[in-house]
């Protein structure tokens, strides 16, 4: 399957480690190889409001519409455009929810996604030209190397307990959707090649786990891990983030995904990992 991934990072590297015909560009060269493109290109979380707001706008938008474009001046409409969306642009709703579930997302990251994708469907439908919207959930693999706060939050906890640092989870420990990077590539090439065109798919385990659930799993594994505390949810993070997530993965399923990493193996493998 020889795919265009235009971006690359932590799940674009695993892709092409298991699609190895495929193209990855430059960060500058906005111009398509194939007509088929895998299109990561995007911010990562929700606090560059903070340092500058216009960056989501300029990524996830602006930088968008010229790769559309120079995919068209190049191929017409005899192209295929596949793009990683997020679950940030479902917002605050009742989980599991369905790619037909209303979206309501907040903050700057979160909205352009959506806009991104609502961008996407009306240039598509316009100029005739085929779309999958893929929508990740939190990611988790050894070969993310720019775990943080705002980004990979339960890996970067991982691995502060690790090396032997105290870290603090959220009261009530909030619930998210996980899944192997492993998985995650998986599923993508399965729905680029059998997915319907013109939908929306959720990639996602299909359940919720806590993230206090998570780190009792890693820290059950590491010989000196730090210690783990308690602390309130920022007000931000409230505003931006729902407490309880998951996503239903029905469709996908349908298509024939079957997870192979569950994720108490995977965060296990990740605790040993940082503990070297």
């Amino acid at each position: 399957m020889k795919v265009n991934l235009f971006g690359k990072g932590f799940i674009g590297g695993e892709f092409v480690k298991a699609f190895p015909d495929s193209v990855t560009n430059d960060r500058n060269d906005l111009f398509p190889k194939t007509n088929k493109i895998l299109y990561f290109i995007s911010t990562i979380d929700n606090y560059n409001v903070f340092t500058n707001p216009f960056l989501d706008i300029d990524t996830n938008l602006s930088l968008l519409i010229r790769v559309l474009e120079n995919c068209r001046l190049t191929y017409g409409s005899g192209f295929e455009f596949n793009f990683i969306s997020s679950w940030f642009v479902y917002g605050k709703v009742e989980s599991p929810v369905k790619e037909d579930t209303p979206c309501n997302p907040t903050g700057f990251y979160s909205i352009t996604k959506r806009c991104a994708e609502q961008l996407i469907i009306s240039y598509c439908e316009t100029y005739k030209i085929k779309y999958r919207i893929l929508r990740m959930p939190n990611v988790l693999g050894m070969s993310d190397t720019k775990v943080s706060k705002k980004k990979n939050a339960v890996q970067y906890m991982i691995k502060e307990l690790a090396n032997g640092r105290d870290i603090k989870v959220y009261k009530g420990s909030p619930t998210r959707d996980f899944m192997d990077v492993r998985d995650i590539v998986s599923a993508i090439g399965l729905i680029i090649e059998n997915g319907e065109s013109n939908a929306t798919y959720n990639v996602g385990g299909g359940r919720a786990w806590g993230i206090g659930e998570l780190i009792d799993i890693a820290r059950s594994v590491l010989k000196n891990p730090g210690n783990v505390g308690e602390m309130d949810v920022p007000d931000f993070h409230k505003t931006v983030q729902a407490e309880q997530f998951y996503m239903d993965n029905t469709k996908l399923l349908h298509l024939g995904f079957v997870q192979k990493h569950l994720v108490p193996d995977t965060i296990r493998e990740i605790a040993k990992y940082y503990e070297g």
